[in-house]
């Protein structure tokens, strides 16, 4: 008899688990579906540093002249 009752108490516990992780896949699959259905970022124009061919947007660019340049590092001393 107690061999029967242990035997229901973890089907029961066995039963709960389960639910809670199915609820915890559910939330985070319905989370997973949000972010996909935020709209992306526009992209950006991308320009080549004239020093070492590092491609970066045109907005993080320091530009001179026709060149544009990754860092202050690689910008001729002359640009300013």
């Amino acid at each position: 008899m107690k061999y029967l009752v242990l035997l229901v108490v973890l089907v029961l516990a066995y039963g709960w688990w389960r639910s809670q992780r199915r609820a915890q896949m559910r939330s985070h699959t319905d989370a997973a579906r949000q972010g996909a259905t935020r709209p992306l970022a526009a992209p950006q124009d991308m320009v080549a540093c004239a020093h070492c061919g590092l491609h970066v947007p045109r907005t993080e660019a320091l530009a001179h002249g026709a060149n544009h340049y990754c860092c202050t590092e690689h910008r001729p001393p002359h640009a300013g």
